[in-house]
């Protein structure tokens, strides 16, 4: 068996890497570390709960990271505060756990020697005009709009130091925005969908112009797996299906794929600094280590994403109201 700690499992990208491992790779033994803030669920891991152990508490807690990483073969660190208008509003706990939080991590990967890999996000780079068909690369100049990329640009610039310093054997990805189950209702597809689900208006920032790379969250994890896998030892991926697609388009396929006129949403006042596009060029993922993704049609993909949240409303329903409340406070 290969021991495996996840950082973050019990979040949304976390938790579909906890899932897609056990089912595609029963070789591993995974114990999760995960402290339950708002974004972390313990709901999300109820299916395997038998099959995994899990640790409530801190990345930033010295002494149990040392613990749990001495007891284990590799990390796959995942834990971070994640959500661009909750760094607007307070960065504080973005710092702390982006930043301190890795740091913590990668000191305790050091002292026992053990495999490392950082999971981060492509909005380190900023953004690209909307009117070019440019794509970062891995080669990309960092220059985050956020504070939320911000604090994850630093911890991608710890772990680069920590390899070439310390000679920690890490491997890096900045992935595209991620959709499927388990997300929770305030980012932006499962918020438009849950919008539908309960009779509210779907909402976008601004005229909804604003460009993303959509890749379905089974296919970043098994992307993460071929990296640990085939990955070299200080190398930087980026993760991206080839999407792209306006936040407008998405909205009208949501409404389209629910049976909804298209044009029943309400735009609201844009976010600060909103990012324009983002788009990556994995084509160092997909010849080096042969990487494709499954779900190549995003509006299969959607539909998918659509009918898990309609028939496991259990999940997300007691926390819409809160998310919603949240967004009107400030004015969204």
């Amino acid at each position: 068996m290969t021991r495996l700690l996840v950082t973050g499992g019990a979040g949304f990208i976390g938790a579909n890497f906890v899932h897609h491992t056990l089912t595609t790779r029963p070789e591993f033994e995974i114990c999760v570390l995960d402290a339950l803030t708002y974004a972390g669920n313990r709901d999300n891991l109820k299916a395997v709960a038998g099959d995994i152990r899990f640790v409530e508490g801190d990345i930033c807690d010295t002494e149990l990271v040392d613990r749990l990483v001495a007891d284990a073969d590799l990390v796959v660190h995942l834990a971070a505060e994640s959500h661009v208008d909750n760094s607007l509003r307070d960065p504080g706990p973005f710092v702390r756990s982006n930043v301190m939080g890795t740091y913590v991590l990668l000191e305790a990967v050091r002292r026992h020697d053990r495999r490392f890999h950082h999971i981060s996000t492509d909005e380190v780079f900023g953004d690209l005009p909307l009117d070019s068909e440019e794509k970062f690369t891995e080669a990309s100049p960092y220059n985050p709009s956020s504070p939320y990329s911000a604090t994850k640009a630093s911890s991608d610039m710890l772990v680069r130091a920590w390899v070439r310093s310390f000679g920690v054997a890490a491997t890096l990805s900045n992935c595209a925005n991620n959709y499927g189950p388990y997300q929770h209702a305030e980012k932006f597809i499962p918020r438009q969908v849950t919008n539908v689900l309960t009779g509210r208006l779907p909402k976008l920032y601004g005229t909804g112009r604003n460009v993303r790379e959509w890749t379905h969250v089974e296919d970043h994890n098994e992307a993460v797996h071929l990296i640990l896998e085939k990955g070299g030892i200080g190398e930087t991926y980026l993760i991206g299906s080839g999407c792209e697609m306006s936040n407008k388009a998405i909205v009208k396929i949501l409404l389209d794929l629910m049976g909804k006129p298209v044009d029943r949403y309400e735009e609201i006042l844009d976010r600060p600094g909103h990012d324009l596009r983002y788009a990556n060029d994995s084509s160092k993922l997909r010849t080096r280590l042969g990487w494709q993704p499954r779900h190549r049609s995003l509006r299969s993909g959607l539909a998918a994403t659509i009918d898990w949240y309609r028939e496991n409303p259990w999940w997300w329903a007691s926390r819409k109201d809160a998310v919603e409340s949240a967004y009107d406070a400030r004015g969204g």
